[in-house]
């Protein structure tokens, strides 16, 4: 019975109906070469695009949103030649979708290759205007600071991030990761859009060192999820939650139990509607290659069995759309394919479609995905091009 039931936790959902979505490509706002994309839509249904322009040492963060079919003209927020651009590490936008918003970037805080900090930029007027860039954290040190996931708060934002100020000797600030002395960290704060931090915790003591950290707001308070990591090195998903002031103390998603000596960059997805969560991730435990999908009607406290919806070949890279009760759009990188799939909590899903090709060089990056009213808005790096690319897919 315990045999059966475990090859029944492992196997991939059952299938229901087919899902054969209308795909159309659309002309993209960003220019070339472009890359590092990210979507977000803010409660007033505005679809936010952003993307990292670079030439020669020089970079530029610029975003788009739609206006009916089309993009409107490319806003510049910002522009340096001192940032930490990287294709796992991306900047994003955030809107309260009452004309307030944030950005951040990475930028260089001394000579070694992993010294920076995460600049943040707040504009009160549509984006007409940014505030001069201020620091994240105040710890001041030269380290790796990054992975950021920035979410509307009530008036506020909620930002989490890893950050290595643990990590950093002195006199050895920044030069690489096999330089730690110490592990990497999990951290929250909360910023009004005049850039004042009203709160800041550490969540989690010792975490994995380059894994996007993702998070969500509920009825019951934030919820951040990450590649957590022990001392014997397993790195799997964790949760910790805000409730009723204090937060809980990390607890599995699922016990993958993947041992991995290093960081896998491959970091999870969620979405929420009230207290319901969904979360997608990737894992290689015991040599197989999966991604995975779980869903929680409690606000994260409990979740269901893990669904694996990829087809034997995943490399992860995974996002997630939450649709209605039970039922959720996950999207991820199958080889050089990028796929998706509906699936259910209750342990169905539909066959995956290809949205797009790809490749799996890093430089390709990490596809995104959003939810515009009928339609899912997909954006990918393509190789190639060295410009990012854009689809609608119907639901």
């Amino acid at each position: 019975m315990v045999a059966c039931l475990a090859m029944l936790a492992c196997s991939p959902g059952r299938e229901t109906g087919n899902w054969n979505p209308e795909i159309k490509v659309q002309s993209s706002p960003a220019g070339s070469p472009s890359a590092e994309p990210h979507l977000f839509t803010d409660s007033s249904g505005i679809v936010f695009l952003s993307w990292v322009e670079k030439r020669g040492d020089s970079a530029w963060l610029k975003y788009s949103t739609v206006e009916g079919d089309r993009w409107s003209t490319p806003r510049v927020i910002a522009q340096g030649n001192t940032w930490f651009v990287n294709w796992a590490d991306y900047p994003m936008v955030t809107s309260n979708g009452k004309g307030s918003l944030m950005a951040h970037v990475l930028g260089k805080s001394g000579k070694g290759t992993y010294a920076y900090d995460v600049k943040m930029y707040t504009s009160v007027d549509d984006g007409s205007n940014w505030s001069v860039p201020f620091i994240l954290h105040d710890d001041g040190k030269q380290a790796e600071h990054g992975f950021v996931t920035m979410i509307p708060y009530g008036d506020q934002v909620f930002v989490t991030w890893l950050d290595g100020r643990n990590t950093a000797m002195e006199g050895m600030e920044g030069m690489d990761h096999d330089g730690h002395h110490g592990s990497m960290s999990l951290r929250a704060a909360v910023i009004g859009y005049d850039g004042v931090k009203t709160e800041e915790w550490e969540l989690d003591d010792k975490t994995c060192d380059c894994c996007q950290t993702t998070a969500a707001i509920t009825d019951s308070g934030p919820v951040v999820i990450y590649r957590d990591r022990t001392d014997e090195e397993i790195r799997d998903m964790s949760i910790v939650r805000l409730v009723d002031g204090s937060w809980t103390k990390p607890m599995p998603i699922h016990n993958d139990n993947w041992k991995i000596g290093g960081c896998p960059v491959n970091g999870p997805r969620v979405a929420s509607a009230g207290n319901q969560l969904v979360v997608a991730w990737f894992s290689a435990a015991n040599d197989t290659s999966q991604v995975l999908v779980a869903f929680s009607g409690d606000g994260g406290a409990t979740f269901g069995k893990p669904i694996r919806v990829d087809e034997g070949n995943a490399i992860g890279r995974v996002d997630v759309v939450l649709l209605e009760k039970g039922e959720a759009v996950v999207s991820w990188m199958e080889g050089v394919m990028i796929k998706a799939a509906r699936v259910y909590a209750d342990g169905r899903e539909s066959p995956s479609i290809t949205i797009a090709s790809s490749s799996e060089s890093r430089s390709s990056g990490f596809p995104q995905m959003t939810r515009a009213g009928d339609t899912l808005i997909v954006a990918w790096t393509d190789d190639q091009a060295k410009q990012i690319k854009i689809a609608r897919v119907s639901l």
